[in-house]
């Protein structure tokens, strides 16, 4: 019986050693497409949709990556880096992520909750006292803003509520050209610093009480504070040391160092359908990475990276918390980041919902198309964009840098369409 048993043991642990060796560590070449249940010649779709509309002037450029099993099908970068120099562009160039930091961000306080930090209900004021006692916009005069009311909320800002969006902070607010009020949006070339453009948006009366919908807003901006208290470090050296080091994501930063600045891809503007792409007029928006203070670390958009570095978070998110033999979080609270957290309420109009730091395609979305229920994805303002979908045991991603950009919707969900249509 003991033979029998410890016969039974070590096949047990064999089995798990077997199962754990198969969780992609590295992302790698697929020899065929239908190696991983993709057809080849589907796929061809993709690149003919995009050399199109890259011919036709609709996009500068655009990279794609596609991963099923932790084997890349298709990775390819069209168009020109600058189109005034003609410099085509490369699938290691560096784009301007926005939006995409928040996973990333997310991820790094999460690794905090899971060290016994803080409950996600606890209020944030608890951490950042400048949040008590918030108050809610009630009414403003149109002619002259310095004239509104405010009542107090109907309860504290949570932990939770900011990572889901749903605390009531917006990023276009009513009152934000009062001085009091005007913190930095996307990113910044002045000497700002996040501990006081922080306080300067828990000042900001909320739009709506705290928990009663989805407000898409400054929320990870304050999650990077919180995580400079709760971690005694800079928030910037805590995601390099923590989080973007350990995933081997090299590319990725809040200001890029110098040997690498020249691949940054330039930044155009497409405001109308009709309108031809145009070098974009926000010096700002432009250079932030490359020039300035660089003393400003948005956590909800400051990062830029390439498709290869954020494939490695996307394969760390499907792999449940692990990635290049690092595990940086538990399986649990990568289930946790994946459920919903807003309650009845809706990501804008999309009948999707947002989970902690990332949205969550609904068997109603009218966004995802014909991605797997249950996949989760984000996107940033100069567009780009990623799903990961683990049911298919695949990740996609797009990336291209314009703002304001007429076709964002397009180029993202046709991406997505082509790719799923190419799955056998």
């Amino acid at each position: 019986m003991k033979k029998l048993a410890s016969l039974s043991g070590f096949l047990l642990l064999f089995l798990l050693t077997c199962v754990n060796a198969q969780i992609p560590q590295v992302l790698t070449q697929a020899k065929t497409a239908e190696e991983v249940g993709f057809s080849s010649e589907r796929l061809k779709r993709l690149d003919a949709h995009f050399q199109d509309i890259v011919d036709k002037g609709i996009a500068p450029n655009v990279v794609t990556l596609v991963a099923r099993k932790g084997k890349i099908v298709h990775e390819k970068a069209f168009g020109f880096s600058n189109l005034e120099s003609k410099t085509p562009l490369k699938k290691d160039d560096i784009f301007r992520i926005a939006s995409q930091s928040k996973l990333i961000s997310t991820i790094g306080l999460m690794m905090l909750f899971e060290e016994g930090k803080f409950f996600l209900d606890e209020p944030i004021s608890k951490y950042i006292p400048s949040f008590k006692d918030a108050k809610v916009l009630v009414s403003y005069d149109e002619k002259d803003r310095s004239k509104y009311i405010t009542r107090p909320a109907k309860s504290a800002i949570t932990i939770r509520q900011l990572l889901s969006h749903s605390a009531g902070i917006p990023y276009e607010h009513p009152l934000q050209d009062l001085p009091a009020f005007k913190v930095p949006f996307f990113c910044s070339a002045d000497n700002d610093v996040l501990k006081d453009v922080v306080d300067k948006i828990a000042a900001r009366p909320l739009l709506s009480d705290p928990g009663t919908q989805f407000t898409y807003g400054l929320n990870t901006d304050v999650i990077g504070r919180l995580i400079e208290i709760l971690s005694g470090m800079p928030f910037d050296e805590y995601l390099n040391k923590k989080v973007l080091g350990p995933l081997g994501m090299n590319d990725t930063y809040f200001y890029l160092p110098a040997d690498k600045a020249n691949r940054l891809v330039e930044l155009y503007s497409k405001g109308s359908t009709t309108d031809k792409l145009s070098l974009h007029n926000n010096e700002t928006y432009r250079k932030y990475a490359i020039s300035g203070q660089k003393t400003y670390f948005s956590g909800g958009a400051g990062l830029v990276s390439t498709i290869q570095d954020y494939a490695k978070i996307c394969q760390f998110i499907l792999n449940k918390g692990e990635f290049n033999g690092k595990r940086l979080l538990s399986k649990s609270s990568v289930d946790l980041m994946a459920r919903n957290q807003i309650g009845e309420s809706f990501v804008w109009d999309r009948q999707d919902k947002f989970g902690l730091g990332l949205q969550i395609i609904t068997p109603e979305s009218h966004y995802g198309d014909n991605a797997t229920p249950g996949s989760l994805t984000w996107g940033g303002m100069y567009c780009s964009e990623y799903t990961i979908d683990p049911k298919e045991d695949l990740i996609l991603l797009v990336f291209t840098n314009v703002q304001p950009y007429a076709h964002y919707s397009e180029i993202v969900r046709k991406f997505r369409i082509l790719v799923y249509q190419a799955l056998l």
